[in-house]
């Protein structure tokens, strides 16, 4: 059977962070019920293309899945299981958790009900940057979190990092970075803060109340991160992910290496049959959708082949392990070479990237990837086969 990843949103929030730009949504729990109802009628309508399907991983992201009680969640993983084909052998159920709602209690509940990686949206270790990011938990909360998961039994437990806060300084990130390791996850993300258009972190910028990081200390940082984490046994395999070897998330390898994912949930995305489409976006009017019987689907396309490129490139080239450019080939049909050989040599060359057999970011190439990622796009608008064009 075709494998098939799937993801489910769920977009409520206790409070909507300001740098947050994610389709979540504070003060509606009461469609808590509702919602879930809605979710479990879209699975119904997915049942034939789940049926012919092995499910290889199911994700839960948001927002703050959560949010939901651990028997929705329960309840969610069990109706996609029941529709699936099958179920890969040792199918990864992932769940993202703020650890500031998270007690000893659900995380019982969750994994019993089949969550087996739970990741935890710590952010930092510092009580002040906790309450710039609006995040409402303690740094204690944090480190505690991870202990009381692994007590559980979750197979993975990941906490997320932010760094290149307004006024963070770079012993304050190394400091972090301490934190986490010696709160000993499996997994650790780190995402550099980016301004969002249309956030309230985005108007304080404009106000001129806060002053983005300076993007050399924010480079710094990330190479700190790299540095610190490998000589604490914790392997970079994305640009922005490190992992206990074998503690890799599968879920999200299907987005990087051009797999299929369903998505399920107010707003969600996914990439079937190469067709790419997004679900209703608000929560009430996409629960009114599936009560009247209708479809989720709000919006649907199917990539013409230099954005199916370009968006294939982009994405392996996350990787750390890069691609052979043979997949490139299979693929397209056409060999890198072909398609864009003049970018990648010239890359090659200003040791942006690796001047091996594979395509691969280079250590200091690693913080130029939307460079790349641009260029190649513009390079394959401009000159990409024929065949290639829209």
């Amino acid at each position: 059977m075709k494998p098939l990843a799937v993801y489910v949103h769920i977009p409520f929030c206790t409070v909507k962070c300001g740098y947050c730009d994610f389709n979540a949504y504070a003060g509606l729990h009461t469609l808590r019920e509702r919602y879930t109802a809605a979710l479990l009628r879209e699975v119904a309508q997915r049942a034939e293309l789940l049926g012919g399907r092995e499910v290889r991983s199911i994700a839960f992201g948001g927002g703050t899945p959560n949010e939901l009680p651990a028997a929705d969640i329960s309840a969610i993983v069990a109706a996609i299981r029941a529709a699936a084909g099958a179920m890969a052998a040792g199918a990864e159920v992932s769940l993202e958790a703020n650890p500031g709602i998270t007690g000893a209690g659900q995380l019982h509940e969750l994994r019993r009900g089949g969550v087996t990686r739970i990741s935890f949206g710590v952010q930092s270790f510092d009580a002040d940057e906790l309450r710039f990011l609006d995040r409402l938990h303690s740094p204690e909360a944090s480190a505690a979190v991870v202990g009381a998961a692994r007590h559980a039994g979750f197979e993975s437990v990941g906490i997320d990092l932010i760094y290149g806060l307004p006024g963070q300084s770079f012993a304050g990130w190394e400091a972090n970075l301490r934190r986490a390791v010696a709160a000993a996850p499996d997994h650790i993300s780190c995402y550099a803060l980016t301004i969002e258009e249309g956030t309230p972190l985005a108007a304080r910028v404009e106000r001129g109340e806060v002053t983005p990081a300076d993007g050399d200390l924010v480079a710094d940082m990330y190479e700190r991160a790299g540095d610190l984490l490998e000589a604490a046994g914790y392997r970079q395999y994305e640009l922005s992910n490190w992992a206990r070897p074998g503690h890799e998330s599968r879920h999200n390898r299907t987005y990087w290496t051009d797999g299929e994912y369903l998505g399920l949930g107010a707003g969600a995305h996914g990439y079937v049959d190469g067709v790419r489409y997004e679900d209703i976006a608000h929560p009430r009017t996409y629960i009114e959708a599936l009560e009247a019987g209708r479809g989720a689907v709000a919006a649907h396309y199917r990539p013409d082949d230099i954005t199916a490129m370009s968006d294939w490139l982009a994405l392996r080239l996350r990787l750390i392990e890069g691609f052979d450019p043979g997949d490139f080939k299979a693929r397209f049909g056409t060999p890198l070479e072909a398609a864009a050989g003049p970018v990648i040599a010239r890359f090659r060359e200003a040791g942006v990237l690796d001047a091996g057999p594979r395509a691969r970011l280079s250590p200091r190439g690693r913080q130029l990837h939307s460079e790349v990622a641009v260029q190649l796009l513009v390079h394959l608008r401009e000159h990409a086969p024929a065949a290639a064009r829209p």
